[in-house]
């Protein structure tokens, strides 16, 4: 009984993570679903998953719906994923925008679908690392994710041992976080350049900003191709005309009427092209 309940809530349940996220639960990850009861139940208590079911129904069950949406985004990320793109926006794409933009010395850089905030941290360490190139500069880095527990673990910037060493070299982590008794602490010098906040990419973009440099990675994969069309028009909507958009490695953008250009062979680098209506129409 209690079983064919919960095969009834699943397409009740991916709906509502579709409606809230834009990601689509499809056979592959749709036992996500199962995993994502047994942990809201077992956080609120519960019995049985009837009981959860049940508190769906209710007109109250705006939190309830809300656990069960964290519980289903995948917040897999670590400090320095996919380095070698990273290196190259280091070292190609940042020296010529600090060229280009001697004249205002400030740098904009926006984070969407930050997760827990390592990639935002990983930036921060990459321009620190050639501090002598930004002396002088506002740098803001905008860390934007729909999760608010991602964005939560992110503003505390606390991490364990093994997420600590996912990605950074021993000097990395001994120049930049401090070993505490919950875990290993960001330094206030990284978090003090960076603004997290909860924010779904598919609302638009962070108001008020153009950026320089736009990341969006491992993000796009969970969107049908409708969705996917609206995450770019907002994506481009956040980028000034000169801007970089670092998508995953996995991820491209191949349709020519969505207004981008690739920039390198060998990873996921686009810039809008001149003619990219998405920013003509977002400025007008």
């Amino acid at each position: 009984m209690e079983r064919n309940l919960h095969q009834q809530f699943i397409p009740i349940i991916a709906r509502l993570f579709k409606q809230r996220t834009g990601q689509v639960l499809n056979d592959d990850r749709i036992w996500r679903i199962d995993r994502a009861i047994e942990t809201v139940v077992r956080q609120r208590g519960l019995g049985h998953s009837a009981d959860l079911m049940t508190l769906l129904t209710e007109p109250d069950a705006a939190s309830v719906e809300q656990d069960l949406v964290e519980a289903l985004l995948n917040n897999e990320t670590y400090f320095f994923r996919d380095r070698p793109a990273l290196e190259k926006i280091a070292n190609q794409f940042l020296p010529q925008l600090a060229q280009a933009k001697s004249a205002t010395r400030q740098l904009t850089i926006w984070s969407a679908g930050c997760s827990t905030g390592q990639e935002a941290l990983s930036l921060a360490i990459l321009l620190h690392e050639h501090a002598a190139q930004w002396h002088g500069w506002t740098i803001r880095i905008v860390a934007t994710d729909v999760s608010q527990n991602a964005i939560a673990t992110a503003r505390r910037g606390v991490y364990t041992k093994f997420e600590i060493q996912r990605g950074l070299g021993v000097g990395q982590m001994l120049e930049h976080f401090t070993e505490t008794p919950d875990g290993w602490k960001a330094s206030d010098a990284l978090h003090r350049s960076i603004r997290f906040s909860v924010q779904n990419l598919l609302e638009g973009p962070p108001a008020g900003e153009k950026f320089d440099l736009v990341l969006c990675r491992n993000l796009l994969l969970y969107f049908d191709d409708a969705t996917k069309r609206v995450a770019f028009q907002h994506l481009a909507a956040g980028m000034a005309p000169h801007a970089l958009l670092l998508l995953g490695g996995g991820e491209t953008v191949l349709d020519p009427s969505l207004g981008f250009a690739s920039t390198a062979s060998d990873c996921s680098l686009y810039r809008l092209n001149s003619g990219n209506h998405w920013t003509k129409s977002a400025a007008a």
